[in-house]
């Protein structure tokens, strides 16, 4: 089989790969030099502006299983990896594990939701990496079987990413209070929302403990933000582009604390893939748009919770006590409704981690071979 030569150019060379022809820019093959990394931090402590002039290569061959490039002002030979040379030699990112298409689910979903008991969850990696993934991919799970104990609930969160303290602390109690800093801690109906969008970054996955539940009502209601989203750009584009085109504001306010940020309603990625929702009318300040602005943005705005309510896209359920439900709040939209306070007692604790933590517990998992999808898995979830 002929090989084809490495061509070089001023800016780069183009390589001969399995998969084809590829052209690598200078600077980055300089990057890829294994001698860049420190070999114990895995940080880089080659510094490219250290050079006089952009590097260059005077020659480069293919031998094994590695390209050789001979620096023209280094007295350097870098031996990269074919195999890392393959990996972003195409259009497309490099493989990450943790990059699970999104699984969009409607009403009736509530069956197919992952159930995992907590002790499985502690001691089985590939329970936990099957957790893990369930929130990456449909982004919401329950915990079964949650031990009674004070530190139950932060055992489970620090399963999956250091703890993300709200105004609240660290931790938050929703049950009905005498002065409440929110319409969680009443008895009253809860509209359809995602926490905390007056912080700048709102806590990225949640967690609902439930202590008891004896109360007549107060039903938890849950949606796919992403699917409603979707729905909306395919019914009416005009409104879906609305809405992720301009933020607006949100607050969290009482005595101590005054959170303000804006944020875009519906979340997309640069291909245009919807990547999550913010959403909440109690939290919601006085709209700042232009007001000709409002005149295209309310109407896109009220049509997206108007659908928010529609029986397509709910799940109903009540929670049990003795489990956990675990969801990425910026994807999954949530309320309660309204329930009678002297007929029992309601009481959920709950926490935040954040994404890129719940995304590096799965990436650990799968690089150590746990992908959560084996038969044992799913025997154990179904149990």
């Amino acid at each position: 089989m002929t090989v084809r030569p490495i061509t070089l150019s001023e800016t780069g060379m183009v390589v001969p790969l399995s998969s084809g022809q590829s052209y690598f820019n200078y600077c980055w093959l300089r990057d890829a030099c294994p001698s860049s990394i420190d070999p114990q931090t895995h940080e880089r402590v080659f510094d490219v502006t250290s050079l006089p002039d952009l590097p260059r290569a005077r020659a480069a061959r293919i031998e094994g299983d590695a390209l050789l490039v001979d620096w023209a002002d280094e007295d350097l030979i870098s031996h990269i990896p074919l195999d890392k040379l393959k990996a972003y030699g195409g259009p497309s990112r490099k493989d990450d594990p943790a990059n699970i298409p999104r699984r969009l689910w409607y009403a009736g979903f509530t069956p197919n939701i992952v159930h995992v008991s907590q002790e499985a969850v502690l001691t089985d990696p590939e329970m936990r990496a099957h957790l893990t993934r369930a929130l990456l991919e449909d982004g919401i799970a329950i915990v079964t079987d949650m031990a009674r104990d004070s530190e139950s609930l932060s055992r489970l969160a620090r399963a999956i990413g250091p703890i993300t303290p709200s105004a609240e602390g660290n931790f938050f109690d929703v049950r009905v209070e005498i002065e409440p800093t929110n319409l969680a801690f009443t008895a009253g109906p809860l509209e359809m929302h995602t926490d905390l969008p007056g912080e700048d970054t709102a806590p990225g996955v949640q967690f609902l403990h439930c202590l008891e539940n004896t109360v007549e009502g107060g039903l938890s209601l849950f949606l796919d933000g992403a699917a409603v989203a979707d729905a909306l750009r395919k019914e009416d584009p005009d409104a879906f582009r609305m809405l992720a085109d301009f933020d607006i504001p949100f607050f969290y306010r009482h005595d101590n604390w005054d959170y303000r940020a804006h944020q875009r309603v519906i979340e997309t990625d640069p291909e245009g893939n919807v990547t999550g929702v913010t959403i909440s009318q109690h939290l919601q300040d006085d709209m700042d748009l232009p007001q000709d602005v409002l005149d295209r943005y309310y109407p896109a705005f009220i049509k997206f919770i108007r659908m928010m309510k529609e029986d397509r896209f709910l799940c109903r359920f009540r929670s049990q006590a003795g489990n956990c439900i675990i969801f990425d709040n910026h994807r999954i939209v949530h309320g309660r409704e309204g329930y009678v306070a002297e007929s029992g007692k309601r009481h959920l604790r709950g926490c935040y981690t954040d994404r890129g933590a719940l995304r590096s517990t799965y990436r650990v998992l799968a690089q150590r071979g746990y992908s959560g999808l084996t038969s044992k898995a799913h025997e154990m979830a179904r149990a």
